[in-house]
């Protein structure tokens, strides 16, 4: 394999409104996680060394967990994950005019961001 693919620390939980509130409650009041606003509507979690970002998405009917992968060249890594088979989502949610990632699902259909660590 030539491009480098690594755990990312972001876990993005994309929950329907109707859940929302119960969900963020759960983490900070019953979990006891420390909560930050860094990113405005959303609110994130410190999940050990890991980001939990809880993000209300009311197109949803269900929860999902989307996570990230991290690449030091995103072009030759797309290259090798289009060759593998594995399937482009970018529609999903918009990334930015110049962003150097992409969205991609695994073969059970977990959302996964696959991005350079200096993209945003």
């Amino acid at each position: 394999m030539t491009a480098k693919i690594r755990g990312g620390i972001n876990i993005a939980m994309k929950v329907p409104p109707h859940q929302y509130e119960a969900t963020i409650a759960f983490y900070r009041d019953v979990i006891g996680l420390k909560p930050f606003t860094a990113k405005a509507p959303a609110i994130g979690f410190e999940l050990g060394p890991n980001r939990l970002w809880i993000d209300e998405a009311p197109a949803m009917s269900q929860a999902e967990i989307w996570l990230e992968l991290f690449t030091d060249d995103f072009p030759a890594a797309a290259d090798h994950l289009a060759n593998a088979g594995v399937v482009r989502c970018d529609a999903i949610e918009a990334l930015g005019e110049g962003f150097r990632g992409g969205w991609i699902v695994n073969p059970a259909n977990i959302v996964h961001l696959v991005r350079e660590p200096d993209a945003w």
